[in-house]
């Protein structure tokens, strides 16, 4: 868009690189503005009530509408296009899918997701011990966690059955991280038995996990919690990430952390690690590098007070993906470096050269070659306009439980102006089942195809069956362009096969 002719007040010219959208939906372009008096002041081209307008300085000035200011119009402005998203997937081809597997469904991108995860060795093969530990809880589907496995990921576990599937996929032995909170001892067993690496929430596990497999493994590892809060890269909009660790159930105190290494080391350990996860779904560059400099410092630390080895430091999740179209996304190749720099200022001249770094990507892995497709099915004009969908909140738990929001393209529509505001909902009997809410998008009739972005992670595996319904089928649109089912949707008779332990109650009959 060339804003060089827009009538900005007192002839304030834009600074150069002031492109950045900071509202969706309605904020198309936001700037500083430079020379006279004002200089320093914010400039918007605003979309308000499908009216086009600029916002200079916190007052409205919308062109042509009754009430304002008189502006130069702004010729062929409404067509200028909002910050879209780009489905990994045509409509040819969901009309094919569609045709054999119904809406609604998960839909996985196996090109990206081999093409991320490639990437996101790159960035860390300066370190020989490098190992992705993929997030079993972020996607835990069988195939997805194969091409993963082709790919060099090792899993991160945190419950029984993740252990049971990872099992089942082939992974073995220290190709497999076991973190869980409150563990159950079966858990503990289980991971033991299949040679996990065991990463210790709390001090008092130790005891726990010795009284259940009779010995401490060699190989150990414990979550730390520096308390607090953390707190990176101040913007003009505030923190760019920040989180409160203090409030957080997970992981030990420092001094807890210095006690445990030397018990552990007492029952027989000889390799350690150390695990942290300080802030979630972070946009910025300088998360990880921060979080590592903290556990190295924190490592070199542990070695001088107890003596252990240290053998790997995981620096778990947190990287997160842009789900709002204007958003930057992390380059995960200049986190690698900047972890890389931290590690030969702190770890090398304490001659920690040897570690290996690990990390639980769960979210940046997946999220992004994943979506929702669904259905529309009905419209409703009251107070507001909403759009029916057959998927809820059953299929795709974050807007409703976080306010989260994920990016709508309705397909066909791609080029269309998003210039109708609706509420797109599902049909549970709960009123923050919705995946959009006064969202702007092109004119929806039933029938059309709506993709719903970035549920790659944390999407069907937050699903439930409240209302009684039915989880929803998994589709992998292969690399050449195939597709295979690699969930069948849920059936009636699942969700009533709990009660098949008594003739009384059974409903399969």
């Amino acid at each position: 868009m060339d804003l060089s002719s827009l009538p900005f007040p007192n002839n304030h010219t834009r600074r150069a690189g002031d492109t950045q959208v900071l509202l969706p939906n309605f904020v198309f372009f936001s700037g500083i503005t430079k020379g006279g008096p004002g200089w320093g002041n914010r400039l918007e081209v605003v979309l308000i009530d499908n009216v086009w307008g600029i916002r200079y300085n916190k007052n409205d000035f919308f062109l042509g509408a009754a009430g304002y200011p008189a502006r130069d119009r702004l010729t062929d402005l409404k067509k200028e296009r909002l910050p879209v998203k780009k489905p990994f997937v045509t409509l040819e081809q969901l009309q094919a899918i569609t045709e054999q597997y119904p809406t609604p469904f998960h839909l996985y991108d196996e090109k990206g997701i081999r093409e991320n995860a490639r990437r996101l060795y790159q960035a860390f093969s300066w370190n020989p011990g490098y190992r992705e530990f993929f997030a079993v809880k972020a996607t835990p589907n069988p195939q997805i966690l194969k091409i993963l496995r082709e790919e060099g990921c090792g899993v991160d576990c945190s419950s029984l059955t993740e252990l049971m599937m990872s099992d089942r996929c082939g992974f073995r032995g220290e190709e497999i991280m076991f973190s869980s909170n409150d563990t159950p001892a079966e858990e503990f067993a289980l991971a033991s038995q299949l040679g996990a690496t065991i990463n210790l929430d709390d001090i008092t596990h130790i005891d726990f996990l010795k009284d259940t497999i009779g010995s401490i493994p060699k190989r150990i590892s414990c979550r730390y919690n520096p308390g607090g809060t953390f707190t990176l890269g101040e913007s003009e909009e505030g923190f760019q990430v920040m989180d409160n660790p203090g409030d957080a159930k997970y992981g030990m105190t420092r001094e807890q952390l210095t006690q445990a290494f030397r018990r552990l080391k007492e029952l027989g350990a000889e390799e350690f690690g150390i695990h942290a996860f300080l802030a979630s779904n972070t946009l910025s560059n300088d998360y990880y590098p921060a979080l590592a400099r903290i556990l190295f410092r924190v490592a070199v630390e542990l070695k001088e007070e107890t003596g252990c080895h240290i053998t790997f430091i995981n620096l778990s999740g947190g990287v997160g993906v842009p789900y709002r179209p204007e958003q930057p996304a992390n380059d995960i190749a200049v986190i690698g470096e900047g972890v890389r720099r931290a590690y030969e200022e702190v770890l090398v001249p304490a001659g920690m050269g040897d570690v290996a770094i690990c990390t639980e990507l769960g979210r940046f892995l997946l999220a992004p070659y994943g979506c929702l497709v669904t259905r529309a099915t009905h419209e409703k004009h009251i107070y507001k306009e909403y759009i029916g969908v057959d998927a809820c909140a059953a299929n795709l738990m974050r807007p409703a439980m976080y306010g989260a929001y994920h990016h709508i393209t309705v397909m066909g529509k791609e080029d269309a102006p998003c210039d109708h505001k609706y509420d797109v909902v599902g049909s549970l009997c709960e009123n923050n089942d919705k995946f959009a809410v006064d969202r702007m998008l092109p004119e929806i009739q039933r029938g059309d195809l709506l993709v719903i972005h970035d549920t790659g992670a944390h999407g069907f595996s937050m699903g439930y069956n409240y209302n009684g319904k039915l989880k929803s089928a998994e589709v992998l649109l292969k690399e050449d362009g195939s597709f295979k089912l690699i969930r069948r949707a849920e059936t009636p008779k699942d969700y009533f096969a709990t009660f098949d332990f008594s003739d009384k109650y059974s409903f399969s009959k």
